[in-house]
């Protein structure tokens, strides 16, 4: 049986996070940096957390490696989105699109009094 995007979805933060910042191959590390500048998460990806979901979206066939890159003195493996995982990236982004749509028109239809 074949994988449906849809499957997949609603992702939790920290995959979307690591997909999206797959749209362009990138390293684990830099993933990480890219995580962490979406200040408002909240959500930090150390090591042993991003290696092992790494792992884990290889084997759902949503990214796979793609050679390595010499960072300096360093070899760091790459990593990109298969065209499935493009797929479930772009599904997300308008479930959640639609879901904040959704809030910001509960917002102004109502005014808040406290």
């Amino acid at each position: 049986m074949s994988k449906t995007p849809q499957q997949f979805l609603p992702l939790p933060d920290s995959t979307y996070l690591i997909l999206a910042a797959l749209i362009e191959p990138c390293h684990g590390y830099g993933i990480m940096q890219q995580a962490a500048s979406v200040n408002a998460s909240g959500i930090k990806l150390g090591p042993g957390t991003l290696y092992t979901a790494l792992g884990k979206l290889i084997e759902q066939g949503l990214i796979q490696p793609q050679g390595e890159s010499a960072d300096g003195n360093e070899r760091r493996k790459l990593y990109r989105l298969t065209p499935l995982g493009r797929e479930v990236v772009e599904l997300e982004c308008h479930r959640l699109a639609a879901l904040v749509e959704w809030g910001r028109g509960k917002l102004q239809s109502k005014e808040v009094t406290l």
